[in-house]
């Protein structure tokens, strides 16, 4: 028998737009989950700085 995964909630991504899935890590703090991965939040974080090093 084949495990499927039941429908999943999901979201967008701020960064790069892209949707997605719910996982098991984020089970407690799925409301605050912004970022699609690492990378996704890492970017966003440098886009803010040079933003903000813009302004100046």
């Amino acid at each position: 028998m084949v495990h499927k995964k039941p429908n999943l909630p999901s979201k967008v991504c701020v960064t790069c737009g892209r949707p997605f899935a719910w996982r098991k890590k984020w089970e407690r703090d799925w409301e605050s989950v912004r970022y699609c991965s690492e990378r996704c939040r890492r970017e966003q974080k440098s886009n803010l700085k040079t933003m903000n090093e813009d302004k100046k």
